[in-house]
């Protein structure tokens, strides 16, 4: 009897234990979000929508392999110098516009910007252009080519953050 009552405790703490995930944050949040914070700090939301469609598909929950989180898929520790929590989405997607900015700043050109984004500063410094390795050369081409198609068929959401108020 102590030793059914004992196993049945040690099952309902297994249980209660278990860790919970919060459901993911629906698309059209992360969406929203991203074109408000890209608005206010300058930056086009085709572009930010763009990047954080290859890094994520806009899945907040998202974790690599590497250790990048979030939506822009920033590591923990470059977010953290540049003074943001990358496990919180807004904070995420300010560290990743900021970053993405600072590559942009650093580069004065898109692909360049962007190319930095993916295989690092070092590397573009090294070759002066985008570094030739496959993945760094997809990523800049992928994010160029939704960019053109953001362009050219913005998503709703960018369209309804645009439009002006009429009273």
């Amino acid at each position: 009897m102590i030793r059914k009552t004992v196993l049945t405790t040690i099952a309902l703490l297994a249980l209660l234990c278990v860790r919970v995930q919060a459901a993911p944050t629906p698309e059209s949040v992360i969406k929203e979000t991203i074109v408000k914070h890209s608005i206010e700090m300058n930056v086009d939301p085709a572009l930010a929508l763009s990047i954080a469609k290859k890094e994520s598909g806009f899945r907040h929950e998202l974790k690599s392999p590497y250790g990048a989180v979030g939506v822009f898929q920033l590591l923990p520790s470059t977010a953290h110098r540049m003074g943001f929590n990358p496990y919180y989405l807004s904070e995420n997607i300010k560290a990743g516009l900021t970053y993405y900015k600072m590559m942009y700043k650093m580069f004065g050109s898109m692909e360049l910007a962007l190319a930095a984004y993916n295989a690092g500063p070092g590397n573009v410094k090294k070759y002066k252009a985008v570094p030739p390795y496959a993945e760094t050369r997809r990523f800049v081409n992928k994010i160029m080519t939704d960019y053109h198609n953001y362009k050219k068929n913005p998503d709703p959401i960018m369209v309804k953050a645009t439009k002006p108020v009429t009273p």
